[in-house]
């Protein structure tokens, strides 16, 4: 039987529905390989990454599925906010948590939660009044107060996915950390922001209105985040009481796995933050229930999170790429093309400045507080933050269409224009940042190149800075770290080192109260007959 790649593509548009999925499926799955492939053969490119090379393959077949469909459809999946919220995204996040170097994260806490949280409020303030003022000299259609407020809730939400292949955890160990703990706080701060929006009563705002808009984001942030904790640790307590490695380690994993979803849906179930949830839940498990599995499970549960996030993270890039020469939205787009670059412009200018309004003066914030100049963050590490953090990926497009589509369709010009906007800056902050990224990290910051002891802030032993964020088992060497640190004793100490203070009252309360009951390195039951553990496994 013959077969061509041309009545292939036709076929995805006239094929019986079972056909057209099978279609589609064997289409993605063929390009996922091809990305798999090339972004291995461009590993060593200082420009290209695994997110720009997706994007350019999802172009590229974009292009043949439109020109073998005579112009009616660049893709053969129809986006689905859902689709990617309820499934795509999880597993990302959770590995996130669960490969993150939790000491270098709590470490540069402070500075983290600046950026993720305050910073985003900032940038979304800027972007709403900006556009609000802005759009109303084009001709865009009737946008409401709640559209301009969910454009800079979109618009806040930095790509940390992209950011995190373009920065080196080796290199620029401070950088990475911060960015990645940035992005995914500013993800769950964007998320929360705009499913608030949703919900507030925006007919008639009043300053009572406002704070209880406050309190309520405030109280969503820490609810989620307990929520997660306590997932993460009814993980932890059930496997090490039950133990269920004596019998099956596909148990272990399978119960894992579904934890961890589970913390995800309930937080959707109750309209709290998700990403925030799945987060914390991530490091929690990390801490606790992995240390209560069997050595095979450890190695399984590792290496197929981080799997799945990155074959979901590929699917995503090359999805976008693909939808981006959808015809039905550029249509309307076509018909006033002035008006949809004015939108682009103001829209990329408006992340420009929103990102630089907070990124340098809470620089300037925080290295008031340390008294160490080699601690303080230098103003090469401020632009390449204010840099590194422009990219804006999936969420972006996600919440675009959540806002202004309907069952992935666009239904008015002005809708139209939104989201071919919110593409085009995609599109355009992926590609020239991520190509640029790599050569102003090694134009502004050259000595960290090849040198591994880098004075790093927030990093106050030579020690801690061969440690960057994620190891490449996502567990940190807690027990030779702390041999040669002095410990504080006093609350004069608290004020002059507080996050080595802070981690010396934690241990002392995980090691009496939490790891006994919950598990952990050091605290699980060794059982006859069951997988032993190798201490140089995974530290």
């Amino acid at each position: 039987m013959g077969f061509s790649m041309s009545s292939f593509f036709m076929n995805l548009g006239v094929a019986a529905p079972n056909e057209t999925s099978v279609n589609s499926i064997t289409l993605f799955v063929l390009l996922l390989t091809a990305c798999i492939v090339i972004g291995h053969l461009l590993e060593k490119s200082r420009w290209m990454t695994e997110s720009i090379t997706a994007l350019a393959i999802g172009l590229c077949t974009g292009i043949v599925i439109l020109l073998n469909t005579k112009g009616k459809s660049s893709h053969v999946l129809v986006f689905s906010e859902d689709l990617f919220f309820i499934y795509l995204l999880p597993p990302i996040i959770f590995n996130a948590g669960f490969q993150v170097k939790k000491k270098q994260f709590f470490r540069n806490f402070m500075t983290i939660t600046l950026f993720g949280a305050v910073g985003t409020l900032i940038s979304f303030t800027i972007i709403s009044l900006g556009s609000m003022q802005l759009f109303k000299k084009l001709d865009i259609g009737f946008l409401e107060i709640g559209d301009y407020l969910a454009i800079g809730a979109i618009f806040s939400a930095t790509d940390s996915v992209c950011t995190l292949q373009v920065l080196n955890q080796e290199e620029t160990p401070f950088l990475y950390s911060v960015v990645f703990g940035e992005g995914v706080l500013n993800d769950a701060t964007s998320v929360v922001l705009f499913n608030a929006i949703q919900r507030f009563d925006l007919s008639h705002i009043t300053s009572t209105n406002v704070m209880q808009f406050i309190g309520n984001f405030l109280s969503l942030f820490f609810t989620s985040t307990v929520l997660g904790v306590a997932v993460g640790l009814l993980s932890a307590y059930i496997i090490k009481k039950l133990y269920f490695g004596r019998h099956s380690t596909d148990r272990e994993v399978a119960l894992m796995m579904l934890m961890a979803y589970l913390s995800y849906m309930m937080a959707e179930l109750f309209y709290l933050s998700g990403i925030l949830t799945v987060f914390f839940c991530g490091i929690v498990m990390s801490h606790y229930t992995w240390h209560n599995v069997t050595e095979s499970s450890r190695i399984t549960t590792k290496h197929s999170f981080a799997t799945l996030s990155f074959v979901l993270e590929i699917f995503i890039f090359l999805y976008v790429g693909m939808d981006a020469l959808d015809m039905e939205k550029w249509e309307f787009a076509s018909k006033s093309p002035k008006t949809s670059v004015g939108v682009s412009s103001i829209l990329l200018a408006l992340v420009l400045i929103g990102r630089a309004a907070f990124v340098f003066p809470l620089c300037f914030i925080s290295n008031l507080t340390k008294k160490s100049q080699g601690n303080k963050i230098r103003f090469k590490q401020q632009v390449t933050i204010w840099w590194a953090g422009l990219m804006r990926g999936a969420v972006s497009v996600a919440l675009a269409y959540n806002q202004f589509a309907s069952s992935g369709h666009t239904q008015l010009p002005g809708n139209a224009i939104m989201i071919t906007s919110t593409i085009t800056v995609v599109l355009f902050t992926t590609v020239v940042g991520g190509l640029l990224t790599k050569p102003i990290v090694r134009f502004l910051l050259p000595q960290q190149k090849h040198s591994s002891g880098i004075i790093s802030p927030d990093l106050s032993s030579s020690k801690s800075l061969n440690l960057p964020l994620l190891g490449i088992n996502g567990q940190e060497p807690e027990g030779n770290l702390s041999t040669n640190v002095t410990r504080p004793s006093s609350l004069r100490m608290l004020w002059t080192t507080p996050s080595r203070t802070v981690h010396c009252y934690w241990r002392k309360f995980d090691d009496a109260f939490m790891r006994p009951v919950f598990g952990g390195r050091g605290f699980v039951p060794f059982i006859p007959g069951s997988p032993t553990e190798t201490e140089g496994i995974i530290h």
